[in-house]
């Protein structure tokens, strides 16, 4: 076996005796020196590596068990976007396929309804403090992109009503921050006054946002589940989602119109990430850990469904009820849920308090 420089340095220093460190050229000085290494370390090093080296046999075991599920079942993947989403269709033996985008009118709706939100972050920091007129400089800019954008609202392909509400809402903006500007300062009730004024008029443009993007997308998979015809009943699908989007979430919950309650969390699955956006090799390397792991539950402990749950979960549970006993503490857990259960992947248990925009009226 060959050593890279570095490892042929550290050997030469470690092993070297007294009278050879006296024979090194003094360029040797800064970095020689007698290193010191127990069983011990070297013992636990090497059991350390063997948990290192399972991840890259699972990579590359994982690029086969990949193929091998592409090659015998259609996958369908929803990823989120800022476009109202992408959904892309694996089928055995042919080339991936993008769906067709959402209609424009959706990033329309959304555009005008996050102007309103993005002033907050203009003017939020600087709320009744007269002395600080730093936020001048961004409120002009943003108010001359706000004013081209209502300038161009007429000739943008939006229905007439749907038109009407966001002129309403650009010119709220404009005066919100022409008000601010003229004052050199934004009074906290000015600010509260523009988020109650705004809102009837923001809601509408959720409302018509999810109209539009549900019914696109609902076409898109009746016609993908009638292509694949007896196919379907072996076709995995999933979709991405941060916190924030995890309830509710839109991809995942048309995917369940269509794969119905007992695909969820077997065929249907709802893969978290760290940000809106991931990439279509990222899912579906989850996808194919996911299903891959499956297998590896059921030969060792019988469980097909064994591997898409912490495994130390069920002990740590144990223990944490121990644990807090020991303390005098009362465990608080959620109830245990057995393995392949078919919940859904987000809050279910209902409650009192207002849980859409609607409820809030």
């Amino acid at each position: 076996m060959r050593l890279s420089p570095s490892l042929a340095v550290a050997a030469l220093l470690s092993t070297g005796t007294v009278a050879n460190a006296q024979t090194l050229p003094a360029y040797m000085a800064p970095i020689s020196g007698k290193a010191t290494t127990t069983s011990s370390d070297v013992a636990t090093k090497d059991m350390l590596a063997l948990n290192t080296g399972m991840f890259e046999l699972y990579g590359d075991a994982g690029k086969i068990f990949q193929k091998n599920i592409l090659s015998k079942h259609p996958v369908i993947l929803g990823l989120f976007s800022g476009a109202g989403g992408r959904m892309i269709l694996y089928r055995p033996g042919m080339a991936p396929m993008d769906a067709p985008q959402v209609p424009i009118v959706y990033q329309l709706l959304k555009s005008v309804g996050h102007s309103t939100m993005a002033l907050v972050q203009v003017v939020g920091p600087y709320v009744d403090n007269p002395d600080n007129k730093s936020w001048r400089g961004s409120m002009l800019a943003y108010r001359s992109r706000m004013q081209s954008a209502l300038d161009g609202l007429d000739a943008t392909p939006m229905e007439a009503g749907w038109r009407d509400n966001n002129r309403t809402i650009l010119q709220n903006n404009i005066a919100f921050m022409d008000e601010c500007i003229a004052k050199g300062v934004i009074p906290f009730a000015t600010l509260e006054a523009f988020g109650k004024k705004q809102a009837p008029y923001l809601a509408k443009n959720v409302a018509w946002a999810a109209q539009t993007q549900v019914a696109h997308w609902m076409t898109v998979l009746a016609e993908w589940k009638a292509q694949l015809g007896a196919d379907w009943d072996k076709t995995y699908a999933a979709s991405n989602t941060i916190y924030v989007a995890r309830q509710n979430n839109v991809l995942f919950s048309v995917l369940a119109q269509f794969f119905g309650p007992e695909a969820i969390n077997t065929r249907l699955l709802l893969i978290e990430t760290i940000s809106f956006t991931t990439t279509p090799a990222d899912m579906l390397e989850s996808l194919t850990r996911i299903i891959a792991d499956r297998s590896i539950g059921a030969l060792f402990f019988g469980n097909y469904r064994l591997m898409d749950y912490e495994l130390m979960g069920g002990d740590a549970r144990a223990a944490i009820i121990a644990e807090t006993g020991k303390r005098g503490m009362t465990p608080f857990l959620p109830p245990a849920v057995p393995f392949g259960s078919k919940q859904w992947p987000t809050l279910v248990t209902p409650g009192s308090g207002p849980a859409t925009i609607a409820d809030l009226k």
